[in-house]
């Protein structure tokens, strides 16, 4: 896995700061928009480190050359947002975001509050082709409870979404597995998820 900057957070300051991962070590954070501008607290895109550790891609000069801006700033791909106090958030992956009728949607927001649903044990969410839009949200659910796993539940949690997220954010629909696939270490292999709904 790539390192380019450390942050360090004690647990008196996550209390303070729940969900954050800190504040940067040894290097400076700057968070920028798609055209390389920085952002202001609060605002969320993507995660550079200045003057932090040198890395580079293993027999991929074009990826290494990708991961740097104009400045020699260096990213790994995360999106986030840093609040007044300069403590960092981390909020998605660049390459997770789905751009549905021109507009960028990070589906993390989307996938934690599905997992607050008392119903709902695991949530993916991710971009399907859409001829009109170029991409629509759609979200696979696993069930705490297999009976649950019902269109009048995918019907119900869809508005219950809408009644807490903005729309656009919200899937146009709602799947459900037994098991959503992850690595022993709990990550999502959404390309399996991806290629199974686009079809």
């Amino acid at each position: 896995s790539e390192a380019i900057g450390s942050t360090l957070i004690s647990a008196e300051e996550w209390l303070a700061h729940p969900g954050s991962v800190g504040k940067p070590m040894s290097c400076q954070i700057h968070i920028l928009d798609e055209d390389g501008n920085e952002l202001p607290p609060g605002r969320a895109g993507e995660i550079y480190f200045e003057g932090g550790l040198s890395f580079e891609y293993l027999n991929d000069e074009a990826k290494t050359a990708a991961s740097r801006d104009r400045r020699g700033w260096v990213t790994v791909g995360d999106v986030g947002y840093v609040d007044d106090e300069g403590y960092l958030y981390l909020t998605d992956r660049r390459h997770h975001m789905i751009i549905s009728g021109g507009v960028n949607i990070y589906p993390q927001e989307t996938e934690n509050l599905l997992v607050t649903h008392p119903k709902v044990l695991d949530a993916a969410v991710f971009g399907i082709p859409d001829d009109e839009m170029g991409q629509r949200v759609k979200a696979v659910v696993q069930t705490v409870d297999p009976a649950d796993a019902t269109e009048a539940f995918a019907g119900e949690l869809l508005v219950w979404l809408r009644d807490r997220l903005s729309h656009y954010k919200c899937p146009r629909s709602i799947s459900f597995e037994a098991q959503l696939p992850r690595t022993d270490t709990g990550k999502l292999y959404k390309g399996e998820l991806v290629k199974k709904y686009s079809m």
